[in-house]
């Protein structure tokens, strides 16, 4: 993924003295300030900079990501000053240009805003605190992939592979506990670390003209900080309905398994019992929720595991999707350097990511992959970045990038859309499905535990650090104010009692690794709308959810081309160039889900609803 920067302010103007001169012959006005072409001489260099700090940080990042060692994470740390060290001096650099802001081409144009919110993570100028701040931030992601529950007896350690694969299949309330509660153990050294994070960044978004780094974040949107937080409002209002019915029917469900004593009616779902370590997704409970058992069995675990699917071979799937779209195969030294395992004997950071680290078409990906339909998923996802990047590395470094960090997430997804039952057989994963309505539903719910369940909780997490960075949610709070937001907007509570000894915001990779989370809220909505216009595109006629658009061309061609777009154009631009549209609609998603929404409703016609 691809990070963005600030300007602004104005310039002081020279005018020297001229003296005096003869009427006949005026004395040369000296120019009054920076000239248009000073501005692109200056982001060019600015690009070309970045493209060499980028890379030297990102083979850093790479290394100590697949090495965890304190060697690494120094390494890594040193790179990531560098990089803040020349940004934040860009930054204010290019503030002389602002008076130009008419004047410039678009590209320089472009240029300047990008670089300006380019820092998820703004360091101060004081080299003592920025260096504290990238070691800090180094320290918060080894933590986190170091991490594990060795029980209350000190005995057996598990890390989280170990743990969510409990979360997965266990269906013992105590089993589960001890996994979750335990797992939320490795965060608590962290908060005071993320604390002080939180305070040097804020004074480094300062710094370069924002009011805290939550405003530089929701500035990268090409909208106002204020008018994008109100984007993703309205967002979340659209699909929202359809969240609560599948909250209601998914409790229902829960209740037959566990009791009404320990899953009430009204009231938000012991968060340990959805499947999944942070109740994000809740596909892993399928077995607990299936309402027509049998119909149209979808057992790609079992597929992948009788075919002898290793994870090179889970890999070369995905990569044939996107052949048959048009693009080109994945380059050799994808094969020779990606991470597709956990190695044995060293820590890595399993959580699964694209890379491009020389901005060149260096593409990987590191991953432990296991032999599962959610991995299976997740590589397609993870191969949309890949070929995300493959499009546009040409570009200047500034452009290598989604056209928002949230159409980068959205590739990958919206491709997935796409392996439907029929795509399954058509790759020989499956045998012949059912195609009644029975089978239809069973399809629709496994997909919408995914891909619905996901919307608040991808929503909270940025909204718990903005106000986290606002100053809203004071550090004396940070883990009411979280669970808060997930009884709010989830309806999701923890199983045991949590206190401000805990930070089980820190639980979550995308918190101590400071990621933005946005993008992922963004990408569900987006997905929808990319598959819909992709599947007009390919010619589909019949209902969005029976759509895959493997093996066509035309489709194909309409996602080169967006994607060769980058981030040199706004992202309404881009967003029309696929789709014929410029504002994010989350109605695609009520188009996907229309039958299973019916369904649900008369489902839950006898039930208490909310929590």
């Amino acid at each position: 993924m691809r990070k963005n920067p600030v300007i602004a302010l104005a310039l002081l103007l020279v005018l020297p003295f001229a003296g005096l001169a003869r009427a006949s012959q005026p004395s040369p006005v000296a120019p009054l300030g920076p000239t248009p072409e000073e501005a692109k001489a200056f982001a060019a260099k600015v690009n070309a900079e970045l493209k060499e700090l980028w890379t030297r940080q990102q083979i850093a990042e790479w290394i100590k990501s697949t090495h965890i060692t304190d060697d690494t994470e120094r390494n890594a740390a040193w790179a990531n000053e560098d990089v803040m060290a020349y940004t934040t001096r860009a930054i204010l650099d290019s503030r002389r240009f602002d008076s130009l802001r008419d004047r410039l081409d678009p590209d320089t144009a472009r240029t300047l805003y990008l670089l300006r919110v380019s820092q998820a993570l703004p360091a101060p100028n004081d080299p003592k605190k920025r260096q504290e701040l990238a070691t800090t931030a180094a320290r918060l992601e080894g933590l986190y992939g170091k991490g594990k529950w060795c029980g209350k007896d000190g005995k057996k350690c598990r890390d989280l592979q170990q743990l969510e694969e409990v979360l997965a299949k266990s269906r013992k309330w105590d089993e589960l506990l001890d996994a979750w509660a335990g797992w939320q153990t490795i965060s608590v050294p962290m908060r005071p670390m993320y604390e002080r994070l939180v305070a040097l960044s804020n004074e480094g978004a300062r710094e370069v003209g924002f009011s805290d780094t939550g405003e530089l974040w929701r500035a990268g949107y090409d909208m106002s900080p204020a008018d994008f937080e109100k984007e993703s409002d309205r967002l979340w209002q659209q699909v929202r309905p359809l969240y609560e019915q599948l909250h209601c029917y998914v409790r229902g469900r829960l209740q037959k398994v566990y009791g009404k004593d320990k899953v009430p009616d009204g009231k938000p779902i012991p968060a340990h019992l959805l499947g999944n370590m942070w109740a994000q997704e809740w596909e892993n409970i399928w077995d607990l929720v299936e309402p027509y058992p049998g119909r149209a069995s979808l057992d790609i675990d079992a597929a992948l595991r009788k075919q002898k699917y290793d994870p090179k071979k889970m890999v070369r799937l995905g990569e044939a999707f996107f052949v048959s779209l048009g693009f080109d195969p994945l380059p050799a030294t994808f094969w020779e350097r990606s991470m597709l395992e956990k190695p044995q004997g060293r820590e890595v950071v399993c959580h699964a990511s694209a890379w491009d680290p020389s901005f060149s078409n260096d593409l990987r990906i590191k991953m432990c992959i296991r032999t599962t339909q959610e991995d299976l998923v997740t590589i397609h996802h993870e191969l949309g970045h890949n070929y995300y990047y493959s499009q546009y590395y040409q570009l200047p470094a500034l452009f290598q990038q989604g056209a928002n960090d949230g159409f980068h997430e959205a590739i990958g997804d919206a491709i997935a859309l796409s392996i439907t039952p029929k795509y399954l057989q058509d790759v020989k994963l499956l045998g012949k499905v059912s195609a009644d309505e029975q089978a239809l539903i069973n399809v629709q719910l496994k997909d919408a535990l995914e891909r619905v369940a996901f919307l608040p909780f991808g929503k909270l997490i940025d909204q718990w650090r903005w106000d986290v960075f606002r100053g809203k949610v004071a550090p004396v709070d940070y883990n009411a104010a979280w669970w808060k937001l997930r009884r709010d907007l989830q309806g999701v509570e923890a199983p045991v009692s949590r206190s401000e000894a805990d930070f089980d915001p820190g639980a979550k990779y995308h918190i101590p690794s400071n990621v933005p989370y946005t993008r992922y809220f963004i990408a569900r909505i987006l997905q929808f709308q990319f598959h819909r216009a992709l599947c007009k595109a390919a010619g589909h006629a019949g209902p969005l959810h029976s759509c895959s658009i493997y093996g066509n061309k035309d489709a194909g061609a309409k996602l080169k081309a967006m994607l060769a777009l980058g981030a040199s154009k706004p992202w309404s631009e881009a967003l029309y160039q696929m789709t014929g549209e410029r504002q994010m609609d989350a109605t695609a998603i009520l188009d996907y889900f229309a039958p299973l929404q019916k369904w649900l409703q008369e489902q839950n016609q006898s039930r208490q609803c909310g929590w």
